[in-house]
């Protein structure tokens, strides 16, 4: 089992755990649950940098990354940095995340925010919409192609968008669907945790042009990102760069500022 398959496994645990305490009425009740979403597609394809920054205090393959810091003064600082949205990891038992975090972050920022988490139910979309997601992740490699069409659908219905994650040409195949707004492609080997922006290039010419194309996981400087916008992407997603440093807001403004002036 690797360590995708035991993360899954936690979730549809926790998920039985959370139903119980939680009910759907409950976050459907939620004063965040009929507020007016943000698109962060529309962000993207208008911005000059289209950056994604994250929250993200560890994960499985680096384990801390920074475990110091509030999450909405890290949301308030992306913010002032001009960043196009704020990606939030919610998992607790791999990622150190929370709702909580979410909600922090909402509470203090007006920018798109992406929940970042393994989806499988409904109910976390629930949860996503209730805690001031603006934006929501399906990863094609956990879930077949009827769950994701099923899945995708149910977050449009209640105003949030969807960016699909995939690491290969099959996922992306089996992904393709109007019910998506953002396509992902995830620079890392889920197997080997290698990381490269190939990836990112060898697919870009098989996203149909209806999507906003998003690269993530492994960049982390001006120049990757200037090669892969001639590849038709308009997004960014960036992990560990920003929140590896003391002030992952002022080194968001430095690399927007150096991204903004690069010829």
């Amino acid at each position: 089992m690797n360590i995708l398959d035991k993360i899954i496994a936690d979730k549809h645990k926790e998920l039985v755990l959370k139903k119980l305490v939680v009910p759907v009425s409950q976050l459907e009740q939620s004063a965040l649950f009929e507020r007016e979403t943000v698109s962060l597609a529309e962000r993207l394809k208008t911005s000059n940098t289209g950056i994604i920054a994250e929250h993200k205090r560890r994960s499985p393959s680096k384990s801390v990354i920074n475990q110091d810091l509030n999450v909405e003064d890290v949301a308030k600082g992306y913010e002032e940095a001009g960043i196009s949205g704020m990606s939030v990891l919610t998992d607790g038992k791999y990622f150190g995340g929370s709702l909580d975090d979410l909600l922090y972050a909402r509470a203090a920022v007006k920018m798109p925010l992406l929940r970042k988490e393994f989806i499988i139910d409904e109910y976390q979309l629930l949860e996503a919409r209730a805690h001031g997601a603006d934006v929501i992740l399906l990863i094609a490699a956990v879930l077949e192609r009827e769950e994701i069409k099923r899945l995708s659908e149910f977050a449009q219905s209640i105003g949030l968008e969807v960016l699909l994650e995939v690491h290969n040409e099959e996922e992306l195949q089996k992904s393709i669907m109007p019910s998506l707004d953002m396509l992902g492609v995830n620079n890392r080997n889920l197997k080997t945790f290698e990381v490269s922006i190939d990836i990112s290039k060898t697919l870009s010419e098989k996203i149909p042009n209806d999507f906003v194309k998003v690269s993530e996981s492994g960049i982390s400087s001006v120049d990757a990102i200037k090669d892969l916008q001639q590849f038709g992407y308009k997004g960014f997603l960036i992990g560990e760069n920003f929140m590896k440093t003391n002030n992952p807001g002022k080194a968001a403004a430095e690399f927007v500022r150096e991204l903004s002036t690069s010829p």
